[in-house]
């Protein structure tokens, strides 16, 4: 079966990026721009809020070894759905909760993904699905930046840290070490 690809925006794309970079089944994880209307968008464009882009994360995944529908529940289970426009600090629309279906199907997954994770939460879900869109690779030095420098970067260190000790209490079997 050929890998699939699923587009996710939960805040800052470095946080998010450096959660799905190592589950079992995932081929790559891209941070990039997408569903504004500026094309080829610089980070600073987008930092200004007024291009309408969102920070996303692009993953290329095998659906054999891991479903659309586990990718939604750790995106659920790894940032807050509930915050529009926001994920912690990081304040406007370029932080916004977003999942991006490449199909019929992953819409319809999207939405029960949503129904499951509001079990979760006391506050309304705020996560939009919204229609695929043109995407932009995010400049290099943007791309595993956990991995490269972000141990330097202090929010990175304030944020990172716990995202992935939620991944690895809730969905320890899917962590490929």
């Amino acid at each position: 079966m050929a890998d699939e690809i699923a587009t996710l925006a939960g805040g800052c794309f470095w946080c998010t990026e450096a959660v799905y970079q190592n589950l079992k089944g995932v081929k790559a994880v891209e941070s990039g721009y997408i569903g504004g209307k500026l094309p080829n968008p610089t980070y600073e464009q987008v930092c200004s809020g007024a291009t309408g882009h969102a920070e996303a994360i692009r993953i290329s995944y095998d659906p054999t070894a891991i479903s659309y529908a586990d990718l939604l529940d750790i995106f659920f289970a790894t940032h807050n759905p509930t915050t529009l426009n926001r994920q912690g600090n990081d304040i406007g629309t370029q932080y916004r909760s977003a999942i991006f279906p490449h199909s019929s199907e992953q819409e319809s997954e999207a939405r029960a993904g949503i129904e499951r994770a509001q079990a979760d939460q006391s506050d309304p879900i705020v996560t939009a699905i919204e229609p695929d869109a043109p995407w932009y690779p995010a400049e290099d030095y943007h791309q595993k930046y956990w991995d490269r420098v972000g141990d330097q970067n202090p929010y990175c260190v304030a944020v990172i840290p716990p995202k992935l000790a939620k991944l690895r209490k809730g969905f320890a079997a899917r962590i490929d070490e």
